[in-house]
């Protein structure tokens, strides 16, 4: 995410800190580069323009003059100018009586229909009673894509042999109203915002069934392009809110630092993966962190925290605490974090977690898959007791892992490093965690 815009600013700020004091020449030097990386980053040129002469405004006025760390306090001016083109984070809102609906509308191939299904799984788990409406009568893969997904999530899924949207969606409205259902994600038709004849329809649907929300699916690596489809579809039907799709991607960025800025619409959701549940509520703070490279490590807690058995937490926060855990719970752990995602994810989130060591992403996946090969061959007696480990069991052990004795002592090693760490952190459990999510 942003990776082109965050490596220019690490560049920046890095050169940044070799100053003791800062003169107006390496506040404009600083803020020259800073602009070259926003516009190759592909942020419309009047946000950079309007975000540029904000922060030179403090920069060079008495918060840098008068800080003790001038080089920390131009990062932090950056850092709160992104946080206000981003703009204010926005909850979904779903008011009126029920069922409420919320619309998905966009161009072909934004990502929408996986979008609406990864929507209804986020409001399932909201408490919401969620019906997903495969509203395109125009692409006929549409009902068999939505259908697939809905049976992956475990939500019900409203088809109609009907030949037109508004017919769908009324169908689908009654049908929800008889079977108890508070909210219908309806995927609408792909659409162009020149496309006349779709949007008349789209306007049509919204005027006989007025929505709780619409929320436009824009892909992230579409660029400038985006601010003209929100103006468009926003001009047709007023647009509630955005979701930004594919902002995993090699995409610049820069479609997500602007949209909010020049139509004013604000970014509700992004989605930064292929998992049903990698959509995640927009967050601007959040968002400027990972831009500047301070990762989110909030992000990574909720991540976990939906990931992880709760009640295996428990369990082996309670064994961690009497340094009881065994290798089959280490080999657990391991799991749990390769469900989590990419160790591009997760080392997204939390930069540094590899900070003292070198250690590529693919490399670091790859000691994960062999550390769990290692406990794999291992007996239940072993992994239980890894203190009976000794030359020949390793020897053994090494044999059926397709590895070596010097990996196997290496895994070894890290279990017992791992299980020091746990000891440390032990007391964090549960309550521990959820107090630090809501701080």
């Amino acid at each position: 995410m942003f990776e082109g815009l965050k490596s220019r600013l690490n560049k920046i700020f890095i050169e940044l800190r070799r100053h003791g004091k800062l003169s107006v020449k390496d506040i404009e030097l600083t803020l020259k580069e800073v602009r070259l990386a926003m516009l190759e980053a592909d942020v419309n040129f009047q946000v950079v323009k309007e975000f540029i002469e904000n922060a030179r405004k403090r920069m060079i006025g008495i918060e840098v003059a008068q800080s003790l760390n001038p080089a920390q306090q131009v990062v932090k001016i950056i850092h709160e100018e992104f946080i206000e083109i981003l703009g204010k984070p926005e909850m979904i809102k779903l008011r009126g009586e029920k069922p409420r609906l919320v619309f998905l509308i966009g161009l072909q191939g934004s990502g929408k229909t996986t979008t609406a299904a990864k929507l209804a799984l986020l409001l399932r788990n909201q408490g919401e009673r969620v019906l997903l409406v495969a509203a395109d009568p125009y692409r006929p893969a549409a009902f068999q894509q939505l259908s697939l997904l809905a049976e992956r999530v475990k939500i019900p899924i409203f088809v109609s042999k009907s030949k037109t949207t508004t017919e769908i969606i009324k169908e689908a409205y009654q049908h929800a109203r008889n079977g108890g259902n508070s909210a219908l994600v309806i995927d609408t038709a792909g659409r162009s915002q020149i496309d006349e004849k779709l949007m008349s329809e789209l306007k049509e649907i919204y005027n006989k069934f007025p929505p709780s929300e619409v929320l436009l699916v824009i892909d992230a690596m579409t660029g400038q392009e985006a601010v003209n489809i929100a103006k468009g579809f926003n001009a047709i039907t007023p647009i509630t809110g955005l979701i930004m799709t594919k902002m995993d991607g090699d995409a610049r960025g820069g479609a997500a630092l602007s949209i909010r800025k020049v139509t004013g619409i604000p970014i509700k959701f992004i989605t930064t993966g292929e998992s049903m549940d990698a959509v995640e509520q927009f967050n601007p703070r959040r968002l400027a962190d990972r831009i500047l490279g301070m990762g989110d490590i909030m992000a990574f807690i909720e991540k976990a925290e939906k990931t992880f058995v709760q009640q295996k937490l428990i369990d082996q926060g309670d064994k961690t605490k009497k340094g009881k855990i065994s290798l089959e719970e280490y080999a657990d752990q391991l799991n749990q974090i390769k469900k989590m995602g990419s160790m591009g994810q997760i080392l997204d989130m939390m930069p540094g977690l590899f900070s003292n060591q070198a250690v590529p992403i693919d490399q670091a996946e790859r000691k994960i898959l062999r550390s769990l090969a290692v406990i794999q061959s291992m007996t239940v007696k072993e992994r239980r007791n890894p203190e009976i480990l000794n030359a020949n069991r390793r020897k053994r052990i090494a044999a059926g892992s397709g590895t070596s004795v010097q990996v196997v002592n290496q895994v070894i090693k890290e279990f017992y490093n791992m299980q020091m760490m746990l000891k440390k952190f032990g007391k964090l459990d549960k309550k521990g965690l959820s107090a630090l999510l809501h701080r």
